[in-house]
């Protein structure tokens, strides 16, 4: 038996994947203990662990320096809680999943000589990953071309990106059947920071389509709080069957049933949607650093599950003529679904629980 201490940022994308991995590593009789920063109350509250650490930290800014002196304080403050957390748990191994909250804690255990694993959910490395890259001994990977991945010396390993237990439960589920009169289902995922965009433009195409479509949809809606009074209102006009929510917590068993998605191409995100097998419109986050979103959408529409959509130039005039299309073409979205699911990688929180053992036994 191992004592592992795994780091995550406080959101669902960095999250989901870490709970993934403890769920795995408690099933072999390993003792976990998670350190994030304080969002985990909106996504880890029932996160698999003995314990769960409240770290310090930041994200440090270069366009501010005032700021950017600021955070470096934080983190440092965070260094000298994480050392005392660390010696106080003992653990034998961490492993990191990612975002700023993750480098504080990680950079103590290099300290103090645990040995430590990074495992990366994009297609491109993220900031914190690639700041800490030189003190990991293992690298593990979501995606075989991972950029920014070749210029760190640690160990590679391609492992996938894990997906929870709810999710792999529903991997063998079939695609719904789509004929000319039953429902169609779509799921609406805005992603851990919420999308006015979607909230903005999604109910309009809706309102756009033809009234035989219309009238056989059943949406669940992902929508910011200050958006649900509006979105309701809109489709309470159209007559649209649909239910609204900040965050479904049964997410996965309403992708198992969908149809189609519209989501936000964060890692987690496409993961689930690819195990269950699933297709999706993908509209990337605009802005986000080193268009890890985009690359991540990018495999999904080169392997046919899936169609960009950037939300620069989407519109409820263009969702509302690619859903209309989609919609009667069921052949069109089954074959979407098989291309999904090829890139379903299922089995990948076992391949990175493996290379989390072998970590410690190496470090021992």
């Amino acid at each position: 038996m191992s004592t592992f201490v795994l780091m995550a940022g406080g959101t669902g994308g960095h999250l989901f994947p870490a709970m993934s991995l403890a769920q795995e590593l408690r099933r072999r009789g390993h003792v976990i203990h998670l350190m994030t920063d304080h969002r985990v109350e909106s996504y880890g509250g029932d996160f698999p662990a003995r314990s769960i650490e409240i770290v310090p930290s930041a994200t440090p800014s270069g366009r501010n320096p005032v700021q950017f002196t600021l955070a470096g304080f934080k983190i440092l403050g965070g260094i000298g809680v994480a050392l005392s957390k660390l010696r106080s748990l003992r653990p034998d191994g961490v492993i990191g999943f990612g975002g700023y909250p993750t480098f504080p804690p990680f950079l103590a255990a290099r300290l103090l000589g645990i040995p430590g694993m990074l495992h990366e959910q994009n297609a491109v490395m993220g900031r914190a990953n690639r700041a800490l890259g030189r003190f990991a001994q293992v690298l593990a990977l979501s995606y075989e071309n991972t950029r920014f991945a070749d210029t760190l010396a640690a160990r590679k390993q391609l492992t996938g990106n894990p997906v929870r237990d709810k999710v792999r439960a529903l991997a063998g589920t079939p695609y719904p059947a789509l004929d000319d009169t039953g429902p169609l289902r779509l799921v609406v995922v805005a992603g851990s920071q919420g999308a006015r965009a979607f909230s903005d433009i999604i109910p309009d195409a809706i309102g756009l389509l033809p009234e035989p479509i219309r009238k056989r949809l059943q949406i669940a809606q992902q929508c910011r709080a200050e958006d649900l009074d509006r979105v309701a209102e809109t489709y309470r006009k159209l007559k649209i069957n649909v239910e609204l929510a900040t965050f479904f917590n049964d997410l996965p068993e309403r992708a198992a049933r969908a149809h189609l998605m519209i989501c936000r191409s964060g890692a987690s995100t496409i993961a689930d949607a690819c195990v269950i097998g699933r297709p999706m419109i993908l509209v990337p986050l605009p802005g986000s650093l080193d268009a890890d979103q985009k690359n991540n959408a990018l495999v999904v529409d080169t392997a046919g599950g899936g169609w960009i959509a950037e939300q620069a130039t989407l519109s409820p005039p263009s969702l509302a003529t690619r859903l209309s299309s989609l919609f009667g073409e069921p052949e069109t979205l089954r074959s979407a679904a098989a291309a999904a699911k090829s890139l379903g990688q299922p089995n990948a929180v076992e391949k990175l629980a493996d290379a989390a053992e072998r970590l410690v036994v190496r470090g021992k």
